[in-house]
């Protein structure tokens, strides 16, 4: 919002919440209508397209949006080190407004103006007048428009709702009250209707047009420069005809430099273009890739996990990893991007983090969770996870944490095979363990004197068993085989601790994979599940508590945290992933995988003194 909201700030649309496309609806269905049924004479191609014209500037503005968010993870080339944060996200969620709004006035105008309808494809004397259009009237209106959006009383009333973005991001440039979009497609039509007056418009140069402003507004948002000096020095006026993203950028930061629309021409005629504006330009493209203190090593989860991860669709990732009923109707891109995945799918960076001086990052395995049960893709799976480790090692990461099914027993027993390949790694491998084993333990409320453990036996199973044994809890285990696996790990003083039950009724239940339905069902009513392991049991029961998986909450100085790391709440990071933070800046010399376990007070005290928090009380 703007500091002061003036009239018309909230779109009309806005208590539709995520059904606001219904607004769409008849228009589109009587443009279907009327195409599939009049004779081909009367067919309007015009009206036809402007469904395809709509989905295709979402898919553009998705496009720039993932490929910002990868590119200023990586680092090569950014502009401003400033981060973004959730508050941001949910700011500019509402990007695709403006869509709906062209859809709308595009099925007007086709409806009022017989010349707006049956128009033809390409009309070059229409494609021409559009573009002197916008080099004269448009961008030199707009010039002057923007200067007075920063007028004090349009500022904080409007524009100011724009600029609390500081880091920029392509959608950043089509966040603004409905208002002052209204005055933007005012500007915007005068060559699109302009051409249709003079009978010159054609469906290239109305929607050609609108696809440069789009990408024009994308590029120009981006928080990463990308603009060879070559192409200023093959054509110099090019720089008063096309600005880039760092000439952008500076009217974030500053405010009251670079009004320009597009072309910076206006700027350097009415002395407003900022003087650094050309250094920034250079110093950004000479900007290195980043190099990480510490590399957390994750993996795809679900086909749809594509549009939860930070390069995915923002709004959606910034929120806990779920059911999205539009997502379903993604089916098509899900297909194909899991069979691009499968054939040349490489690791790649989901994000960029810092917490004071050190630097993280977060890569992804382009693997998905089916794929690392199946054991013809286990040698595949190695391979990638070996060659992210190796590639960290040589530029110069402290440490690389394995998240969720990376740190497999049956993969790589625990990220044991990694360090008996390479034994001369200068990096350490942290599989998070023995801060699993901690959470879960400050999770079991005081008091308690008995849990049930239930799921598979894995290595964090079995040092929270041994460890609550020896604080002089009861563990109760229904598999003979397990109990006599655990007994023999446990000090002889402690193994009556340990106890051979099929009862289930526990109030407290530690639960790991392979927990039945059917076991959740026949639990007595408040009883409280807490998961060892990396995925969260499917909540079946309304009236029993459900803990979250080994996480806790970042410290508020781990900044740039804008998606929810899978199924966790905002700023909640799974215990792999706090386990390399914080081996990384305690500087821990030791790999923590296979059978190796670290101290666990002593990485749970660690965790606390950096200012990761528990995550408090379940949800039910």
């Amino acid at each position: 919002m703007a500091t002061t909201p003036g009239l018309l700030t909230d779109w009309p649309w806005t208590p539709l919440g995520s059904f606001k496309y219904v607004v769409l609806a008849p228009s589109v269905a009587h443009s279907i209508y009327s195409y599939a049924t009049k004779g081909e004479s009367e067919k309007d191609l015009t009206n036809f397209l402007i469904l395809p014209f709509l989905l295709w500037r979402m898919l553009h503005n998705q496009i720039w949006i993932s490929i910002s968010r990868h590119r200023t993870a990586n680092g090569k080339n950014r502009i401003v080190d400033r981060t973004i944060e959730f508050e941001q996200v949910d700011r500019e969620s509402n990007w695709d407004d403006q869509i709906i709004l062209s859809g709308i006035l595009f099925y007007i105008f086709n409806a009022v103006l017989s010349k707006a309808s049956r128009l033809p494809w390409w009309r070059t004397d229409g494609v021409v007048m559009t573009a002197l259009l916008h080099i004269g009237p448009v961008e030199f209106l707009y010039y002057w428009l923007h200067r007075a959006l920063h007028h004090h009383f349009l500022y904080s009333r409007y524009h100011s709702h724009h600029h609390s973005s500081i880091v920029t991001e392509p959608i950043t440039s089509v966040i603004h009250p409905f208002a002052e979009h209204i005055s933007y497609f005012l500007l915007f039509a005068i060559p699109m209707l302009t051409t249709v007056f003079t009978g010159t418009a054609s469906i290239m140069s109305l929607m050609g047009y609108l696809t440069y402003i789009d990408l024009m507004n994308n590029m120009g948002h981006c928080n990463f420069e990308f603009i060879p000096t070559r192409v200023f020095s093959i054509f110099p006026p090019l720089k008063y005809l096309m600005y880039t993203p760092s000439y952008h950028s500076l009217h974030h930061t500053q405010f009251r430099t670079n009004y320009s629309l597009f072309m910076p021409i206006y700027d350097y005629i009415y002395d407003t273009m900022d003087k650094s504006s050309d250094s920034l330009y250079e110093t950004s493209l000479k900007r290195e890739e980043d190099v990480a203190d510490a590399v957390h090593l994750s993996h795809l989860t679900t086909a749809e996990s594509i549009y939860h991860i930070h390069i995915g669709f923002a709004s959606v990732a910034s929120r806990p990893e779920g059911s999205t009923w539009y997502i379903w109707l993604m089916w098509p891109v899900t297909v194909w991007s899991m069979i691009i995945n499968c054939i040349y799918g490489r690791t790649f960076i989901l994000e960029r983090n810092k917490l004071e001086k050190l630097k993280l990052q977060s890569w992804a395995i382009p693997k998905y969770n089916v794929q690392y049960f199946m054991k013809w893709q286990m040698q595949a799976i190695n391979g990638l996870i070996e060659k992210a480790i190796l590639d960290a090692d040589a530029k110069g990461t402290k440490v690389l944490s394995l998240g969720l099914l990376n740190q497999g027993e049956e993969l790589n027993k625990n990220g044991e095979l990694y360090v008996q390949k390479y034994p001369k790694l200068k990096l350490r491998i942290v599989d998070g363990s023995s801060l699993a084993v901690a959470i879960v333990l400050n999770n079991i409320p005081k008091g308690t004197t008995q849990v049930l453990l239930r799921g598979n036996l894995t290595k964090v199973a079995c040092s929270i068993a041994i460890a609550l044994c020896e604080r002089g809890i009861q563990v109760n285990i229904s598999s003979k085989y397990e109990y006599e696996k655990l007994k023999l790990t446990l000090d002889v003083a402690f193994q009556n601790k340990l106890v051979l039950s099929k009862s289930l009724a526990h109030k407290t239940w530690l639960v790991g994979d392979g927990m039945t339905e059917e076991e959740q069902l026949n639990a007595p009513k408040g009883t409280l599940f807490i998961p060892f392991s990396t995925f969260p049991p499917k909540k079946i029961r309304n009236d029993c508590f459900y803990h979250h998986t080994p996480a806790m909450l970042a410290p508020t100085a781990l900044q740039n945290l804008d998606s929810c790391e899978n199924w966790l709440p905002r700023r909640a990071l799974s215990a792999g992933r706090v386990a390399g933070i914080v081996h990384a800046i305690e500087g821990w010399n030791v790999h923590e995988c296979g059978e190796n376990m670290f101290h666990v007070d002593k990485v749970w005290q660690a965790a606390l003194k950096h200012g990761f928090r528990p995550l408090g009380f379940p949800s039910t």
